[in-house]
């Protein structure tokens, strides 16, 4: 989507020299880019057979929510750990420097659904694999994953590998 990357303000050398973050704040902070990230992500979901969409925190909830809207489906909030009060699954993921793990309500999804997994960026794959075994652990199906941005310099779809997995800007470097 050539005409949505023209709203991503690339920052050199953040967080650190060598790295060119990527700002989505500038796709939502602009009602154009807005619409065409949501426009964006439905197309992708348009001919895909689906329950339920679901999110991963946090940024994944700025997307997922208006095309769960849009599209009359629930939408299902994959969380930090410590964030849902009541009971959860929950699985924990390698970061660069450690751990972290996320969770969702063990009564949100039902065996033998259909998810779609949203998130504003692929990187190294980790968050998103994760919220997928979560969603596979509750005995749902994983039919598509989707996010704005893919850097696809950090491998993150060998991470995925057996996902159909679609990014809207894909970025060759990391």
């Amino acid at each position: 989507m050539k005409e949505l990357e023209k709203y991503v303000t690339s920052i050199p050398d953040f967080p650190e020299p060598g790295i060119i973050f990527r700002d989505i704040t500038s796709i939502v902070g602009n009602a154009d880019g807005l619409k065409l990230a949501v426009d964006g992500l439905q197309a992708a979901v348009e001919d895909v057979d689906f329950d339920i969409i679901a999110g991963a925190e946090a940024r994944g909830f700025i997307f997922g929510m208006p095309l769960a809207y849009n599209m009359h489906k629930p939408f299902i909030p994959v969380r930090k750990k410590g964030k849902l009060p009541r009971a959860t699954i929950c699985e924990e993921y390698a970061l660069e420097y450690g751990t972290a793990e996320i969770e969702i309500h063990k009564d949100d999804i039902k065996p033998g659904q259909k998810v779609v997994l949203i998130d504003d960026l692929l990187a190294t794959g980790g968050t998103l694999k994760a919220a997928a075994n979560l969603i596979e652990r509750a005995g749902a199906e994983v039919v598509k994953i989707i996010v704005i941005i893919e850097l696809a310099g950090l491998n993150g779809r060998a991470v995925l590998e057996g996902y159909d997995v679609e990014s809207l800007i894909c970025y060759e470097g990391k």
